[in-house]
């Protein structure tokens, strides 16, 4: 069925500096999947952290030369300010979120703890006394810090369908949604921000994967409908790990100044896909997510 024209998907990146074809793949990726769907597609400038000035003007701009186009103005998240507060306080009145004193020191220590899973934070001030609670903040404010606010989930895990993955079931971890120098987190305004420009499909690279059930689960406190998720395959480098632009010339703007055409990128993207397209136009012509290679793709950089 085809969705309203009021449902969309979305690509939404960080302005942190130039997208390696990593990204790039993914907006690619995204854009096909909204448009084979009938879907609009929006952009989303995830512009409240880690801002290098003029990346955001540039990634719109590599994403036009890549082929891409959008419907209306690309949203900047800072923008947004007023709707994540009041998110942050829906959920702090309906009783799902605590205050976290710990430093980044005791969240290390604790989480290297045997019973506690890799990577979560295992509730340490979940349930403080009141007094506890108290001399806490008061030790923070000699400081001069605030606590964090962290989701205090009601279930112990959620359940989300993926296009590509099926039914996934995660713990829903303690996240903070608020750091303590005020900064609204992104667990919490990707879900809002989401709803605001009509997202109900996302498409997004799958280390990701196994944050979209606590996405889901604070979407549906806030009363917000469940996107369907597409978690395609990662670019890595040689070692295996993420792309990044310390691995070579990886970004457009390296790659065409070393010599590529758009249409080597576009071709070396749609190959690693398992298809043949010189054009975003093309390859939206041919994509089929059912022969679609899901492997990670091994970028090896170009020496120009």
């Amino acid at each position: 069925m085809t969705p309203s024209p009021h449902f969309a998907g979305r690509f939404a990146p960080s302005p942190s500096g130039d997208m390696h074809i990593g990204n790039l793949r993914t907006a690619l990726l995204a854009w096909i999947w909204a448009r084979r769907s009938g879907r609009d597609f929006v952009l989303r400038v995830e512009d409240i952290d880690r801002v290098q000035e003029g990346a955001a003007e540039r990634q719109l701009e590599d994403l036009k030369t890549l082929g891409l186009d959008w419907d209306g103005d690309a949203l900047f998240q800072s923008t947004r300010h007023d709707a994540h507060v009041d998110a942050i306080n829906r959920l702090k009145d309906h009783g799902l979120l605590f205050e976290c004193y710990c430093s980044r020191k005791d969240i290390r220590e604790a989480a290297s703890a045997p019973h506690v899973l890799p990577g979560t934070y295992p509730g340490t001030c979940r349930h403080l006394s009141d007094a506890d609670r108290a001399r806490e903040r008061e030790r923070l404010a000699k400081n001069g810090r605030s606590p964090a606010l962290r989701l205090d989930p009601k279930v112990d895990e959620w359940t989300i369908r993926d296009a590509l993955f099926g039914e996934i079931s995660e713990p829903i971890d303690y996240v903070v949604l608020q750091r303590g120098d005020g900064t609204i987190a992104y667990n919490l305004v990707v879900v809002v921000d989401d709803d605001f420009q009509g997202v109900d499909q996302v498409v997004r690279a799958d280390d990701l994967l196994t944050s979209a059930p606590t996405q889901a689960y604070i979407a549906h406190e806030l009363g917000i409908a469940q996107p369907s998720y597409v978690h395609v395959p990662l670019v890595v480098n040689e070692g295996g790990d993420r792309l990044a632009k310390r691995d070579g010339a990886v970004t457009l703007r390296e790659l065409l100044d070393g010599g590529w055409t758009v249409e080597d990128v576009v071709g070396a993207i749609a190959g690693s896909l398992g298809f043949e397209a010189r054009t975003a136009a093309e390859l939206l012509e041919v994509f089929d997510p059912a022969a679609m290679n899901r492997d990670q793709w091994v970028f090896q950089p170009p020496q120009f």
